[in-house]
């Protein structure tokens, strides 16, 4: 068994609890807020902690799963990889990709596993349409149409819709084309809070391929959906039902998916890669390469220019 910590136990740091739970490897946690503390000691029957030095200090752990706000991120992780721990670092790596490059170079100094919660490539159907185009079923990718939307929860705060909810699918295209992008336009606003809320980001890659990725935190539905225009075939595919949908030139075809949840498959995953030496689906370096490609997003929408990538 891997005993895992969790640092940080807020909105999405809850559900990494759960699932290590259920797959038996949660052993520690730690929060700045003292009454989850209470309440998760109770729920899980581990040991909560009120900073990251108290944790690594008195827990006996082989992993550190950091879930904390994206701006502390490489301060967390550098002890958790200094202290000599594989780690997962939940999206997006870093704040910026220059603390990003300090933190791989620094995995590979002290030789630790470094992964990030890029969560859609262990998404059913995402693996589905992934493993359609490697057999050839579906032809060649050539256009990908991203919608990520739902109103904002406030519970982000030091990052905006682009860094926060963009790389989602900025990962995902680069894992569908598997390529790197060479040029990305973006435009964006912000209606509701400090940064931007709503973007639109068009992305291309060699070949004329492109990813067009809408992102926002201001319509009330909930929407994870993509759209694969391919050679031999159009593929919908929703990220929440699990669903696709393929049109051909025979007609259209539904494939039966069994529901999973992606969060405990890529934590199964990760705990493979720390136990058995499985190699990791996402590497610091996929991370890092998604965050300079947020960046640009960034400066393209501040800009009103194109920024070309060479990554």
């Amino acid at each position: 068994m891997v005993s895992t910590g969790v640092i940080g136990v807020g909105g999405w740091g809850k559900h990494h609890l759960r699932v290590l739970s259920e797959l038996d490897s949660l052993a520690a946690f730690c929060d700045t807020d003292s009454s989850k503390i209470k309440s998760y000691e109770q729920k899980y029957g581990v040991k909560g902690y009120l900073s990251v030095d108290e944790l690594l200090d008195d827990a006996v752990l082989d992993a550190i799963v950091v879930a904390s706000p994206t701006s502390t991120h490489y301060e967390v992780t550098s002890k958790v990889i200094n202290a000599d721990l594989a780690v997962f670092v939940e999206k997006p790596l870093t704040y910026n990709s220059t603390e990003g490059e300090k933190l791989i170079k620094l995995s590979e100094e002290r030789k630790r596993l470094l992964t990030v919660g890029y969560i859609e490539r262990f998404n059913p159907a995402v693996r589905e349409l992934k493993m359609m185009l490697k057999k050839g079923e579906a032809g060649d990718p050539l256009l990908l149409e991203f919608h990520r939307e739902n109103r904002w929860s406030g519970r982000v705060q030091d990052v905006g819709v682009i860094m926060d909810t963009s790389v989602h699918d900025i990962d995902t295209a680069r894992w569908i084309f598997n390529d790197e992008p060479n040029m990305i336009f973006a435009r964006a606003g912000r209606v509701l809070g400090e940064h931007e809320d709503f973007a639109a980001l068009s992305i291309g890659f060699k070949g004329e391929k492109t990813a067009f990725i809408t992102s926002n935190w201001v319509t009330p539905k909930r929407v994870r959906r993509l759209t694969a225009v391919c050679t031999k075939s159009i593929v919908d595919v929703d990220f929440i039902t699990q669903k696709i949908k393929i049109d051909t030139d025979e007609g259209t075809h539904i494939p039966r998916m069994c529901w999973e949840e992606p969060l405990k498959i890529e934590l199964k995953a990760f705990l493979d890669s720390v136990s058995k030496g499985s190699k990791l689906v996402v590497t610091g370096r996929d991370a890092l390469n998604t965050t300079k490609i947020a960046e640009a997003a960034l400066i393209s929408s501040q800009t009103g220019s194109p920024i070309y990538l060479e990554l």
